[in-house]
């Protein structure tokens, strides 16, 4: 077995395999799947590729979801709507016990450069999905990752300390003004998607959940680090028209929200991801983007 991963890994990821016959292959599979790679490990997850008549993409938590507020059951159910959208790739199995989901892998085209107009059509396409039970709270998201780090007997950095108040100021009218909650993937990053076969794919629904537009729209423009051409052309493909003042203000809204969303999640992790310089440039980004929306 796969020697780079933990061995109650692997114990999981043998037990996925051994159950085989179970996995939704059309036709189905004749022999049992050899592990070929484990694919770059996430933050939470171990993802291993595996091939039989063809490959698949094992997935096993490396965490309790619950820590980080993923609801499995609703992920593995929109990833099937997903896919019958020609969005995201088929999923074959799941297994909660096991903490193990696997779906088509997806082999990229050499050429992935992208243009936002395509990005924002696969957003619009996203929130027309049908609606599911679960929700995302943003403020209940953020009280979780801060719980967590009190488990962790951490506190917040002392810079987001001191933002914490206006991330809460400006949840106030989001929480208050009524909006239509649509089915979000609330992390479609650049990692996420893929050209396939010459489609755009969106891939790790881990995230996804009912929630608001703008903060989707929000991921892509500041995780991506779009520049104002980019923004403005995934805008205009997502709305059908250029945005309003007020569209404008509630990505900017968003955005920031998402910077102290990013920070906080980073902070929460055991292990970190992004090296101190890394770290502090985000933060001077949330404390710019913060003075920017209140000016």
């Amino acid at each position: 077995m796969t020697p780079a991963l933990p061995r109650n890994i692997q114990l999981k990821l043998e037990q996925t395999i051994a159950q085989w016959h179970q996995w939704h292959c059309e036709p189905p599979l004749q022999a049992a799947p050899a592990v070929v790679a484990v694919l770059a490990p996430g933050a939470s997850n171990f993802s291993i590729l595996v091939a039989s008549e063809q490959h698949f993409v094992v997935r096993i938590d490396g965490i309790n979801p619950a820590t980080n507020g993923l609801n499995r059951q609703t992920e593995w159910r929109t990833l099937q709507t997903a896919h019958k959208a020609g969005i995201a790739p088929k999923p074959r199995y799941f297994n909660p016990e096991l903490g193990s989901m696997v779906c088509d892998y997806l082999t990229p085209d050499q050429d992935q450069e992208l243009c936002m107009t395509t990005v924002g059509t696969l957003l619009r396409e996203i929130h027309n999905l049908p609606a599911r039970h679960n929700r995302l709270d943003l403020a209940e998201r953020i009280l979780r990752y801060e719980k967590h780090l009190e488990h962790k007997h951490q506190t917040l950095a002392a810079p987001l300390q001191q933002c914490r108040e206006q991330i809460f100021d400006l949840l106030d009218p989001v929480n208050q003004r009524p909006h239509t909650a649509v089915l979000c993937h609330n992390d479609l990053l650049r990692g996420n998607r893929i050209v396939s076969a010459g489609r755009l794919w969106a891939i790790d629904w881990e995230y996804c959940a009912m929630g608001n537009p703008w903060f989707d729209l929000a991921v892509v423009v500041t995780g991506d680090s779009l520049n104002t051409a980019q923004t403005e052309a995934l805008l205009l493909a997502y709305l059908g028209a250029a945005p309003s003042d007020a569209q404008r203000m509630e990505l900017t809204r968003h955005s920031c929200i998402y910077r102290y969303m990013e920070l906080l999640w980073y902070q929460a992790q055991t292990h970190a991801v992004l090296e101190p310089p890394q770290l502090n440039d985000k933060m001077t980004a949330l404390q710019r983007a913060l003075q920017q929306y209140l000016t």
